[in-house]
């Protein structure tokens, strides 16, 4: 009987803590404490989340490419310390862009690092060179917004090219399938476009890329683009080469390029040939860039022009460079690059890029 009464109370006991926790989490949950839910569309800048309303994986997410990590993100775990990292740098088996590439395992930096003390007042730099920034700070250094296109076809195969290969980094990595991923936050100074890394957020689109048109028919000359495309019944579709990292991700469905055809252009004194970005990159895309020009104001949702209106198709003088602000190429700050490319459609980018943050802005 006594073993009874022990039992009971205990159940009763069990009951009352059940209660005073459930009725916690529930004012907890009204009041804004506790775990907040994640809608799976935010990107980080400043450490504070904005929505874009578009699927974005950040680095701190499963699935996600870290390019705050010091170690490879795909070599085999026992090799992954900094040690490993050198062994096979001097073996010649991976090759950083920073030289000495030993000296450091960083692959990101302070913007206008190199010019820190003449950049910044002495406190703005004691809070920002340990990560501090405002976003009132920042929205005075950022105003370009590069976009490049990966050569790899994949982010995963990207980032590991970027990461692990060449010891570079970039802030938004888009996929194929229109999934965004970022690697750092935006207030820190990736290394993708060299004299814009200071003032620019850097995006890598997969795409193998654009390629000269060839001068001479020789049957010996490889097609770049017979491993990456294909025909059926409805048109051209993206296929993948053997060994393409997170290729699984697309098993569910062909993407195919938005405009079918192929699509040439002249990028400085160069006519290439490219298939165009998959719709549902655009559709991200879109989405990005009109977030970025609302956080950023500085980035005007405008790229390069002639004074007639046309686009500037080659690398831009260093005083075009110096003013201005906006969406660009990498073309446009490099000579010896072109992506995005001819096939990225910039009048179709911007206008709806436009008209997505007129509509964002007019919501209630």
């Amino acid at each position: 009987m006594n073993g009874w009464r022990i039992y009971v109370a205990c159940c009763l006991v069990l009951q009352c803590s059940l209660a005073v926790s459930t009725h916690a989490q529930q004012s907890e949950s009204a009041h804004g404490l506790g775990f907040q839910k994640r809608h799976g569309d935010e990107i980080m800048v400043c450490g504070q989340l904005y929505r874009i309303g578009t699927p974005v994986k950040l680095w701190l997410d499963p699935g996600g490419f870290d390019a705050y990590r010091t170690t490879r993100h795909f070599s085999p775990f026992e090799k992954r310390e900094w040690k490993s990292t050198v062994e096979e740098m001097q073996s010649g088996k991976i090759n950083f862009v920073t030289k000495p590439q030993e000296s450091s395992p960083d692959r990101y930096g302070l913007r206008f690092g190199s010019k820190a003390q003449t950049e910044y007042t002495p406190e703005q730099l004691d809070r920002i060179r340990s990560g501090g920034w405002t976003l009132d700070l920042l929205r005075e250094k950022v105003d370009q917004f590069v976009l490049h296109f990966d050569v790899c076809g994949t982010s995963s195969q990207c980032f590991f090219i970027l990461h692990d290969i060449r010891g570079l980094s970039v802030h938004f990595m888009l996929d194929a399938d229109g999934t965004i991923y970022q690697t750092l936050d935006l207030k820190e100074r990736a290394w993708h476009a060299t004299k814009s890394n200071d003032r620019s957020i850097g995006i890598e689109i997969a795409n193998i890329g654009a390629y000269p048109i060839p001068q001479t028919q020789d049957k010996d000359q490889t097609d770049p683009f017979s491993q990456w495309y294909a025909r059926d019944d409805q048109g051209v579709f993206l296929t993948f080469p053997p060994k393409i990292r997170g290729v699984d991700r697309f098993a569910a469905g062909k993407l195919r390029p938005r405009r079918p055809e192929m699509l040439t252009g002249k990028l400085g004194d160069t006519t290439y040939r490219q298939y165009d970005y998959t719709g549902e990159q655009y559709a991200a895309l879109i989405k990005l860039t009109a977030a970025l020009s609302d956080i950023f104001p500085q980035i005007r949702l405008d790229v390069p022009r002639h004074p007639d209106g046309t686009r500037i198709e080659r690398t831009l003088s260093d005083e075009q460079w110096a003013s201005f602000s906006g969406i660009m190429g990498h073309y446009h700050v490099q000579g010896n690059k072109s992506d995005p490319g001819p096939a990225m459609d910039w009048e179709y980018l911007l206008e709806n890029a436009r008209s997505y943050r007129a509509e964002v802005l007019a919501r209630p």
